[in-house]
């Protein structure tokens, strides 16, 4: 694909993504001249091309956590990173990085003990509620609460062994790169 065709294709997406994080328009102009310069300069770096679409969010979100970097060093007080990048507001540019983000958890999920995996899967993959989770295993609701917090943090010690990650003022995650030494 050449750059030209690259811009026209991936230029309004990027551009409505990065109205969604900053309010100033002029910035995300900025933004997004930045972000096409990176891809340029880095396109042939790129070893699987079907992930394209993926690589250019990867790129932008980066871009604009650098920003967001940047205007904290310089202001006290700017547009902060949406509290959530990961939302249901734009949920085609989000599907395919949820799904890397499940695949990449799968196997970390598979090394918990299985009253553990079994809560996180319920529960956060598919979207139940801790109280159904405790009628369909017969426990009370505080017991499902208690699993379902230490699963997560096991799973969150794993991750930390194995990716490095940006989350926001949350704490829930942005961004994440497998560690070179994989796990």
């Amino acid at each position: 694909m050449k750059f030209q065709q690259l811009w026209q294709q991936y230029k309004d997406p990027l551009q409505q993504f990065l109205r969604s994080q900053v309010k100033n328009s002029a910035d995300v102009d900025d933004l997004l001249q930045e972000i096409f310069i990176k891809t340029h300069q880095h396109l042939n770096t790129l070893k699987e091309p079907e992930k394209l679409r993926s690589w250019l969010f990867q790129i932008t979100r980066n871009t604009v956590i650098d920003y967001y970097r940047k205007s904290r060093v310089e202001t006290s007080r700017q547009d902060k990173v949406n509290d959530t990048m990961l939302t249901d507001e734009q949920p085609e540019q989000y599907e395919q990085i949820r799904q890397e983000l499940t695949n990449c958890i799968r196997p970390l999920l598979e090394r918990l003990p299985e009253k553990y995996r079994e809560a996180i899967e319920i529960v956060d993959l598919q979207s139940k509620s801790q109280k159904e989770l405790a009628n369909k295993l017969g426990l009370s609701h505080s017991a499902v609460k208690s699993r379902v917090q230490r699963g997560r943090r096991m799973l969150q010690n794993k991750f930390h062994e194995c990716c490095y990650y940006n989350s926001d003022v949350r704490g829930n995650l942005i961004d994440y790169q497998v560690k070179p030494n994989g796990c």
